[in-house]
């Protein structure tokens, strides 16, 4: 099962990687939005390749399940980092990005951080959270949506403060599906607090991620969301979960974290179309 786990962490990086340029296109097709509303949401499902994006992040959402069950967050987490990679090398195939020098090094950097942290990380479950612990983690989704649509309102925190939010929750989902205890048949898992926390944080993360490509930058959207969904959960799951690196090898883990999510911000640029770039580029000249 580790094997299987170890593919679900590529798959989720290959899934969210390519998906997230066809949702950054599709979204940027339309004028900026200057609030969060039911017109976002039009939008979003209006446009075959956000649908197409959304339905990649489906398929790399459930592969991070299985390797969440047996892989601890900060390699599962890293590898949803190391997706940029992904998006660096479509736009520059794709897109018209072209990838300079420092460019490609980062993205050998990242794939060796992936590496590093595949050998140092130590297989197994999380430990098990207490019921009043699995409320709490559900109950947590009801500040962060408020700071989401607070921070939605014109002139309140615009993208980054939106994909802080949005990485928040993604980090959320990473969190509970963690610690979601599968046990017996399916069906016990509608009593699982921690189910429906998978369901609501991911379906935050992924309108408040809509909006935030929508408002601003891709390049910054995509760094802070990046940023904040790998970090959080893994402090959480080696405080909380029982996440921990094998044996003489803790070093090696927190050299393959830290090289993987920097290499990953320095190509977060490479999320963003061609177009997009042009446009803020000529916007910023006036």
């Amino acid at each position: 099962m580790v094997v299987a786990a170890a593919l679900g962490a590529v798959v989720t990086a290959l899934c969210y990687g390519i998906g997230a340029v066809l949702q950054a296109t599709a979204m940027r097709d339309g004028a900026p939005g200057d609030s969060l509303d039911a017109r976002v949401v039009v939008r979003m499902f209006s446009r075959l390749p956000y649908l197409i994006g959304l339905a990649l992040d489906g398929l790399g959402f459930l592969a991070s399940l299985l390797a969440l069950r047996h892989l601890p967050l900060f390699l599962v987490q890293a590898a949803v980092a190391a997706s940029v990679g992904v998006t660096a090398l479509l736009a520059d195939r794709f897109l018209g990005v072209a990838l300079g020098r420092a460019q490609w090094g980062a993205l050998v950097a990242l794939a060796v951080g992936v590496v590093l942290l595949a050998i140092s990380a130590e297989p197994g479950g999380a430990t098990s959270l207490s019921r009043p612990g699995q409320w709490a983690v559900l109950v947590g989704l009801g500040p962060l949506a408020a700071l989401g649509v607070w921070g939605a309102r014109p002139g309140r925190g615009g993208a980054p403060l939106l994909g802080f939010v949005s990485g928040a929750a993604f980090g959320g989902v990473g969190i509970a599906a963690r610690a979601l205890p599968v046990t017996g048949s399916w069906w016990h898992l509608l009593a699982e607090p921690l189910m429906y926390a998978v369901l609501a944080y991911g379906a935050l993360g992924t309108v408040l991620f809509a909006a935030a490509l929508e408002r601003g930058s891709v390049t910054v959207v995509v760094a802070v969301v990046f940023a904040v969904e790998t970090v959080v959960p893994a402090g959480v799951g080696l405080a909380v979960l029982g996440d921990t690196a094998r044996a003489g090898l803790a070093g090696v883990a927190v050299l393959g974290f830290v090289t993987t999510v920097g290499s990953a911000l320095l190509l977060a640029g490479f999320a963003q179309p061609a177009e997009s770039r042009k446009a803020a580029a000529e916007a910023a000249s006036r």
